[in-house]
């Protein structure tokens, strides 16, 4: 089993750490650079060349059955679930195969509206302590269906 961590814009890289930690799980946080690598005798920081989708690029052509990502991106996400992986995003929510459609929908349609001009964004909610929390638990439970064997 290995932790892959999207690193480049993660906010609960620490909180990953941690939770891999207690389970003696391989962490690799894969970015673009600008990080440094974790005290952490079980992480590993992964340095992909600079590019749209470089490190999930990478992510996606290794992750598989057994291992865990955390990201925010839902492509990225959906690439992982068809590999057999499980995916979680920073607030602890996690991406599954009944969820993954209606979200990537919800995701091009918010893009969609927003390169047409039709609606303003950008950027979410603030990150709160209790995403934090939210994060650490669900991330525990992932961990805890995979020795499970669900």
């Amino acid at each position: 089993m290995t932790l892959y961590i999207d690193a480049d814009a993660c906010p609960v890289k620490d909180e990953a750490i941690r939770v891999a930690e207690r389970h003696q799980t391989r962490i690799l946080l894969v970015c673009d650079g600008g990080l440094r690598r974790p005290n952490s005798q079980w992480a590993e920081l992964v340095i992909v060349p600079e590019g749209a989708d470089a490190a999930d690029n990478w992510i996606a052509e290794r992750i598989g059955p057994g291992d865990i990502c955390v990201t925010a991106d839902i492509p990225l996400a959906d690439r992982c679930l068809k590999a057999g992986s499980r995916a979680i995003d920073p607030k602890g929510r996690e991406f599954t195969p009944d969820n993954i459609g209606s979200t990537l929908a919800t995701r091009n349609l918010m893009t969609d509206l927003r390169s047409a001009g039709t609606m303003e964004g950008g950027g979410g909610k603030p990150f709160t302590p209790r995403d934090r929390s939210e994060f650490l638990n669900g991330l525990e439970r992932v961990f805890q269906a995979i020795k499970r064997g669900r």
